[in-house]
């Protein structure tokens, strides 16, 4: 591989992070997505809303936080709005954002994604699962553990026990 001044490769554009593994230097593009812990109350919350996938195949009968892939020119929060209403059919108030244990405050998600996480509450409609899932349902702390998350979100709803009620 040749490198540029910039430690890219030669001519390359679309890289956006490098790392150095085994000797070698690799390129992995970071993605940043975003995810939505809808509960019933932001003050006083006792239930999370949870969604199982249907697509990819890789991921499809996972449970997970409702949110998705930040596109380009926009905010995380504007892609928490827009994935909200886009998967669920729902707007939504954002309140604490659920700090991950990256620098930035994302969780991990593998090694080539990232996701900030807000606690949100529903302020116009009732969720459906309209894209990407086929199934809600409302967890309270006590039940919160009854499906099967994907590996990704789980350290996301163990950081989410400790602010539910009972």
């Amino acid at each position: 591989m040749v490198l540029a001044v910039s430690g890219k490769p030669a001519g390359c554009t679309r890289h956006t992070r490098w790392c150095c593994k085994a000797g070698r230097v690799s390129a992995s593009r970071l993605t940043l997505v975003v995810g939505a812990a809808l509960v019933d109350d932001l003050a006083h919350p006792t239930r999370l809303l949870s969604a199982r996938r249907t697509a990819p195949a890789a991921l499809a009968g996972g449970w997970e936080l409702p949110g998705g892939k930040v596109d380009p020119g926009e905010t995380a929060l504007e892609a928490l709005h827009r994935e909200t209403g886009e998967e669920l059919g729902v707007r939504i108030e954002v309140g604490d954002h659920v700090r991950g244990p990256g620098p930035d405050g994302t969780w991990p998600l593998g090694h080539d994604y990232r996701m900030h996480v807000w606690l949100a509450v529903t302020t116009d409609g009732t969720p459906q699962p309209l894209e990407d899932h086929d199934e809600l349902r409302w967890l309270d702390k006590d039940d919160l553990y009854a499906v099967a998350w994907l590996p990704g979100d789980l350290p996301v709803v163990a950081a989410l026990a400790s602010r539910l009620r009972r």
